[in-house]
């Protein structure tokens, strides 16, 4: 197949060559005219003769050495510091042959004349390649005035085909397709209703420049999640606004088109694809069962809910304090699922009669315990709500369910309660013990499941950078090396609801969650996908870290064994041994202290929890 031909891009190669030579000779020049104080009649003929003998030469060293340190093929309008150390780079490699040819070819010339001409050199060479940035900025500019968009679409499959006929057809007419991208090299250099294909993504960023992209749509749908990561980290550095279809069933269904691409979300550059459950196995023990979900209307409670109710429960029963998140979900399942039993009551899981008279009534088979205070520094200053929220409300919420024989209960527990730093996690890890004390005089099955931070749930970094974004910044970052691990909220859930079909009692469930991630660089991550560059339109700004907070996060306590499952992605901790009778001495003084609003808290926590480490990393 023949080669395609960038004009654009040979035509300023050409006339970055042409200056390059033009820079050589005014360098050389002027580096003797700066010699004698700017008085050209002054400098002596024998210096001039040198110069301009040797000058083919200097010339041809510098277009060769500017080649092969590539100056003629890096993209400017996205030149950084990496371009500018290239330039410096070259420029002296330049002046050091030049010189070193003169005195081999016994051309005299002034010693401050090298020193000159490599200052000169490099100025040159840096207004070339670095203005260009500044003027296509400017271009941009006026273009955005014009409110013309210009697109390349990434895919150039039956996706993208259908998108192209939805902007041709008029509906988004401030749109233009400039260019498609596909990785099939049998597709480049052809056109999809007359627009081209002109590579893989190796050619995103020069097409981003020679088109002067301001969106680029991701149209494939079928691709996994880690192929989608490596695009999207080329697209990142581009500085143009992402969007990508949602997934594969936009094309089996025919609802591909412009109003159905979404903004990248963060989650796409975690890198890996998402966890696959057993959904037969879920079935199997959710199908014709009561379930009862607490927190039912907070992010992991709705996900729940939502999944549960398509696989069939005989009821679903949600049971939340905040009336406006159970009334949410409660309409969003009505709409979407009319034919679901649905019983959503308000309530607080610190209630003893409230959760009596519940399961008392609807004597659910299975639990799932997401109602919980999970925002750290609000915990730090409130130590006794987490005990009587988290801690209490766990304890009499399982013992309504061991008391009307559930038979399953599902703790959402968090990796913040392994060796605990704050109130939150010392709770939760206290509502582990729970369970698994519960677990062994009880017929119930009572589980833990523990994992990481939960990307867009209430509370997560990810919404509060999109509102600081928003707003035009600053992002705020609570310190530049906070690392955590991450999930997306349907991971979340489907490994709760896995661990629901693996339960035999007494078990954490652990996500083998990979690779953790900096914060700093979901913050930077963000601010590219939303557009913008980092530190130029949105500042990034270090506030420290919070009370309670830790560097980074762990998933395993160092006495917890580790068993493998069904699932290669979950994992189960070995309970840890405990002496029962003086852990419910220590939590009925917890819930006496906390009742009394005691200042002494943390210190009766840490009698629970020997782990916990209030001073926690400070660093």
């Amino acid at each position: 197949m023949k080669k395609t031909i960038n004009t654009a891009l040979l035509y300023r190669r050409i006339f970055l060559l042409i200056y390059d030579i033009a820079a050589v000779f005014a360098s050389s020049v002027m580096a003797l005219w700066m010699r004698y104080e700017f008085v050209y009649k002054d400098i002596d003929p024998v210096f001039l003769d040198s110069i301009y003998s040797f000058m083919p030469i200097t010339m041809l060293i510098t277009v060769v050495v500017f080649e092969v340190l590539r100056l003629y093929n890096s993209l400017w309008a996205f030149a950084s510091v990496n371009e500018l150390q290239n330039i410096v780079a070259a420029c002296g490699v330049t002046a050091a042959l030049n010189g070193l040819g003169l005195m081999i070819a016994g051309k005299p010339v002034p010693r401050s004349y090298y020193f000159m001409f490599v200052f000169l050199q490099i100025a040159f060479t840096f207004a070339s390649r670095f203005s260009y940035r500044f003027l296509r900025s400017l271009r941009q500019k006026g273009r955005k005035k014009e409110r013309m968009t210009n697109i390349m679409i990434i895919g150039a499959g039956e996706a993208a085909n259908l998108i192209i006929k939805d902007i041709i057809n008029s509906r988004y007419t401030h749109m233009q397709i400039k260019c498609l991208i596909d990785d099939d090299v049998n597709k480049h250099g052809k056109f999809i209703q007359g627009i081209k294909i002109i590579g893989g993504r190796d050619k995103i960023k020069e097409a981003v420049d020679t088109y002067s992209i301001d969106e680029i749509f991701i149209a494939m749908p079928s691709v996994s999640r880690s192929e989608i990561s490596k695009i999207i980290d080329i697209c990142k550095d581009t500085t143009c606004k992402l969007r990508t279809l949602p997934g594969m069933y936009q094309l089996v269904n025919g609802e591909v088109n412009v109003s159905k691409l979404k903004d990248v979300d963060v989650e796409d550059l975690l890198g890996r694809d998402p966890i696959v459950v057993d959904i037969d196995s879920i079935l199997g023990y959710v199908q014709g069962r009561c379930v009862l979900v607490t927190g039912g209307g907070g992010s992991i409670g709705s996900e729940l809910c939502r999944q549960i109710a398509g696989h069939k429960p005989s009821c679903l029963i949600i049971v939340d304090i905040y009336e406006n998140n159970a009334y949410d979900i409660q309409q969003e399942l009505l709409r979407n699922h009319p034919e679901l039993n649905l019983v959503v009551l308000i309530g607080s899981v610190r209630n003893t009669k409230r959760m009596y008279t519940i399961f008392e009534k609807y004597r659910p088979d299975i639990v799932y315990h997401a109602a919980a205070h999970k925002h750290v520094p609000l915990m730090e200053d409130s130590p006794n709500e987490a005990v009587k929220n988290n801690v209490m409300g766990t304890f009499k919420t399982a013992q309504a369910a061991a008391f009307f024989g559930t038979k399953k209960f599902v703790l959402i527990s968090t990796d913040k309660a392994v060796n605990p730093t704050n109130i939150m996690g010392a709770s939760k890890r206290i509502c582990e013990m729970i369970v698994q004390v519960f677990n062994r005089h009880y017929d119930t099955e009572f589980v833990a499941v523990r994992f990481g931070n939960v990307l867009g749930s209430n509370g997560s970094v990810i919404p509060l950078f999109k509102k600081q974004i928003a707003a035009g910044g600053p992002v705020t970052v609570t310190h530049p090396d906070i690392i955590r691990y991450f999930m997306t909220i349907p991971e979340a859930v489907s490994l709760v609801l896995q661990a629901g079909a693996y339960a035999k009692g007494g078990e954490i469930f652990v996500l083998d969650m990979g690779k953790p991630v900096k914060i700093l660089d979901l913050a930077k991550n963000l601010i590219r996908l939303s557009g913008y560059k980092v530190d130029e339109d949105i500042k990034i700004e270090f506030t420290g870290l919070r009370p309670g907070e830790k560097l980074y996060e762990e998933l395993l306590m160092d006495e917890e064994g580790l068993q493998n499952t069904d699932n290669e992605l979950i994992h189960i901790g070995k309970p840890i041994e405990m002496d029962e009778s003086l852990f419910f001495r220590q939590l009925r003084n917890l819930e006496v202290a906390s009742r009394d609003e005691s200042n002494d808290i943390k210190g009766l926590i840490k009698e629970i929890v020997p782990t916990y480490n209030p001073k926690g990393e400070q660093e």
